[in-house]
């Protein structure tokens, strides 16, 4: 050991090189446990959390125990030994009929789009558990960062048809004015965010939104909805580890449905699924039953306990099913055979049907009172197509605003050229104004 001003250096042994080695004199060197004697079978390193087994084994390891799968109602609408119900008859009957508005929303919309009359649809069919369960167990306070198939957590949270249908309109009283693609909801006043179309792009934002809330000491968190293939993403991987780090009051609600689009969960990931991936990022992560609302629901109270009470981030992965096509693009018949979603939609095994199953048992609900709900939905909805078809799109002028405070002088430019082609084409162009609001002066 040589001391220089400013500097304490190691020799290094066989090169005779000086190694720096700051702040620390021989006598200070740490002495390896072995050679002090200790009787400790563990060993302490930078990089890890914990203290660590030491081994003269070589064993390379590529996964632990498969995660089970929480759930509480069998096939059958019946507990499962050793489990109770978390929820009473009201809230029971109110999540139910959520799940059965979006099914009875998702069918007529979905005609709708075939029949040329919304440009584009996507529907939850085999998810309705997922958005309804999860979303009840929220309080109203806490945030929300959709995906694009969580209409039940909007109509759980009192979104109304009336604002489905103008938004899938594209009419100019939905918050969006019609610059949105369809099914891109959005209610900031009940603490939703709007759908956005790149995938996984709202994960790192309710993470962000939750360490906010964290060190702002408020009893809320962040919430985000997305599907197996986002969870492909980089900014899953992002998100995770800031909100691990970091503490952030955030709940990550993964729809594992089985199908990114036509790319199958098994050329997605090798590994044991989503919620493995919380656990190695060092946060609470659980497997539930997507398809039992009663799981969900108990599942997803009990993180959001942890995640305020506690100030961590939780990780829920809902093993589902998507029975429908990605969306009115696409065609699922081509990359999966007939037989899989007939399979997937048996009585007891899709949401709806295994909480009927649940519901009658109990004696809560009847056919008379499910009838009547949708077909009381179903008028609602066609009367809600019918008031929205009759209102007007927003001025053409719109979509040059709302994004910037003083235009910039190409977006003006783009503005100028737009009217005076119209005006330049103004026959052509009459009939289809008509539909539009008038500009403002």
């Amino acid at each position: 050991m040589r001391q220089y001003v400013g500097r304490t250096f190691a020799l290094g042994v066989g090169r005779r090189r000086l190694v720096p080695y700051v702040g620390c004199h021989l006598k200070e060197f740490p002495r390896p446990a072995s050679l002090l004697g200790s009787k400790r079978h563990g060993a302490q390193f930078a990089g890890l959390r914990t203290e660590a087994e030491l081994t003269s084994d070589m064993k390379f390891e590529s996964a632990t125990t498969t995660m089970p799968v929480f759930r509480l109602l069998g096939e059958d609408g019946r507990l499962v030994p050793g489990a109770t119900l978390p929820f009473e008859q009201e809230e029971a009957v109110g999540m139910y009929t959520s799940m059965v508005r979006v099914a009875v929303i998702d069918q007529i919309l979905n005609s709708l789009q075939r029949q040329g009359r919304i440009s584009f649809y996507m529907t939850s069919t085999g998810e309705e558990a997922a958005g309804v369960g999860t979303i009840a167990a929220l309080s109203p306070d806490d945030v929300v960062w959709p995906q694009y198939r969580e209409l039940g957590a909007f109509i759980h949270r009192g979104f109304t048809i009336e604002q489905v249908i103008d938004q899938c309109l594209g009419r100019h009283t939905e918050p969006g004015k019609g610059r949105q693609m369809p099914v891109h909801y959005c209610d900031a006043g009940k603490s939703i965010q709007a759908v956005t179309s790149p995938l996984t792009t709202q994960v790192p934002q309710a993470v962000g939104a939750g360490y906010a809330f964290r060190i702002g000491g408020e009893r809320r968190c962040g919430a985000s909805y997305f599907g197996d293939g986002a969870a492909s993403e980089g900014d899953f991987a992002v998100a995770l580890n800031f909100a691990a780090t970091l503490k952030s009051q955030a709940l990550f609600f993964c729809r594992n449905n089985g199908w990114a689009i036509s790319t199958p969960t098994k050329d997605q990931y090798a590994g044991d699924g989503i919620a493995a991936r919380g656990i190695a990022y060092g946060m609470n992560s659980i497997r539930v039953d997507g398809n039992d609302l009663a799981a969900v629901y108990l599942a997803s109270k009990t993180a959001r306990d942890m995640c305020v009470n506690e100030g961590i981030p939780v990780c829920v992965e809902m093993m589902t099913y998507r029975r429908g096509h990605h969306s009115t693009s696409d065609d699922a018949t081509r990359y999966r055979g007939g037989q899989e979603p007939k399979t997937q939609a048996r009585l007891g095994l899709e949401p709806i049907s295994r909480m009927l199953l649940c519901l009658r048992d109990r004696g809560w609900w009847s056919d008379e009172a499910d009838e009547a709900l949708r077909e009381a939905t179903k008028e609602e909805v066609m009367s809600a197509l019918r008031a929205g078809e009759a209102k007007l799109y927003a001025p053409v002028s719109d979509m040059f605003e709302d994004v910037w405070k003083i235009p910039p002088p190409h977006l003006q430019r783009q503005r100028q050229e737009c009217f005076e082609h119209i005006e330049r084409h103004k026959p052509k162009y009459e009939e289809h104004l008509a539909k539009f609001q008038p500009e403002k002066h």
